[in-house]
């Protein structure tokens, strides 16, 4: 017999309208701003600084208080855990992008038993967990979710499983995630540069850059070799770098496309 928990989900969830948007139940913060905790600009310590997580996991969490509200469960309850298993089995779109991050955050991985979507690099069950969440945000672009709030989905992905990413990629997106808590986005072009510069030791003179401004402008590194790769080439340099991009680290739902492209993990 299903639970109770299963019964008065599945009742709520027969009328749901398709791709609820999320993170937007609270205001972004008007400027970025030191933490007070870590000294590092706010958001840059997640997750390790409980201010910085916090800061960014409140756009997750209200999200997730509301289904929890919504199903009449209390946060840490029995039926907490069961309702993360029946999210993340229900089909795409069915919940806020925020609750199926929120839910696999609760859940462990039954292969490696680290948080879902957070274990080894070899782990199957994470590695199959992580590539489906992405399929929300290519059918959910660019109206449940946009740019911003994708490219600040995967900073926190990225974050939390630094481990699953190549050091210069886990650099670049600490090194952005304070802005794109305010809703500043870079562009493509600015995003390389950035993560070019990472890769060659220039971490520490980042981090100084207390503006957007300041971090997407940074000097393109002289040995740095034009991107070949097709997506690349098929567009002049110029014209690429002033595309804004949801996700400039992968490919991503693109703000001048009407349908995004894939999203290796």
């Amino acid at each position: 017999m299903p639970s109770a928990t299963v019964c008065a989900y599945l009742s709520r969830v027969a009328d749901h309208q398709p791709f609820p948007p999320g993170a937007r139940r609270v205001a972004r913060p008007a400027a970025v701003s030191p933490c007070p905790s870590c000294g590092d600009l706010a958001g840059r310590g997640y997750p390790a600084c409980r201010f910085c997580a916090e800061l960014v996991d409140q756009y997750w969490l209200l999200d997730w208080q509301e289904l929890l509200a919504a199903e009449q469960l209390a946060e840490g309850g029995a039926g907490e855990r069961e309702l993360a298993e029946l999210v993340l089995a229900d089909e795409v779109g069915r919940h806020p992008w925020t609750c199926t991050d929120w839910a696999m955050t609760l859940l462990a991985c039954s292969q490696c038993g680290e948080e879902l979507a957070t274990g080894p690099a070899d782990c199957v069950r994470c590695a199959m967990a992580d590539a489906l969440r992405w399929s929300w945000d290519h059918a959910g672009y660019p109206v449940a979710i946009n740019a911003g709030e994708h490219a600040l989905r995967v900073a926190r992905a990225v974050l939390r499983a630094p481990h699953r990413h190549r050091a210069a990629t886990v650099g670049a997106w600490r090194l952005l995630l304070p802005f794109l808590l305010v809703g500043e986005l870079p562009t493509v072009g600015q995003v390389r540069r950035i993560r070019a510069a990472v890769l060659a030791g220039a971490y520490a003179e980042l981090s100084r850059c207390t503006t957007h401004v300041e971090l997407a402008t940074y000097p393109e590194l002289p040995w740095r070799r034009p991107d070949r790769s097709p997506r690349a080439d098929h567009q002049p340099k110029a014209q690429r770098d002033q595309h804004p991009t949801a996700d400039p680290l992968q490919d991503a739902p693109h703000p001048s496309t009407s349908e995004p492209a894939a999203d290796p993990v």
